[in-house]
């Protein structure tokens, strides 16, 4: 079930990051320390939150009032930053599977966690990582 899949450690440059996001159209990207192991997964929705100023999160009426050029300027938001400073301040679970779990049992994850990716591990090792959509396509080719 595992796929070969891109990572980034903690301290890449975000701006790689939200760049290699947007172009392969990823759901999200597992985040390895320096020795490479996974810490945690960055949702491509997480960057769009932290792209959002926080007054217009607070009260999304406020966005009718901003203008396309916002959307110029998401490189020089993200400019200078760490994947780090895209996580989360508090770290959730990292969502993460055993290479002989089942399809139910890494669904049951992915739903728990509300995350669109587990990365597949075997004692300490990433071996790949399951996306949602792959998982969905596993169920409908098992019926």
């Amino acid at each position: 079930m595992a796929e070969e899949y891109p990572v980034v450690d903690l301290d890449s440059a975000a701006l790689d990051a939200v760049r290699l996001l947007a172009e392969r159209r990823l759901p999200g990207i597992v985040v390895t320390d320096a020795a490479g192991c996974p810490q945690s997964i960055l949702p491509a929705s997480q960057v769009v939150r932290f792209l959002v100023p926080g007054y217009v999160r607070d009260d999304p009426s406020l966005a009718g009032v901003l203008d396309e050029s916002m959307a110029d300027r998401v490189a020089d938001k993200l400019n200078g930053k760490t994947v780090r400073t895209l996580l989360p301040e508090k770290p959730s679970e990292l969502p993460r599977v055993q290479a002989d779990d089942t399809i139910v049992e890494v669904a049951a994850i992915m739903a728990r966690l509300r995350c669109p990716l587990v990365a597949v591990m075997e004692d300490k090792r990433l071996l790949g990582v399951i996306s949602a959509s792959r998982l969905l396509e596993l169920a409908l080719t098992h019926r």
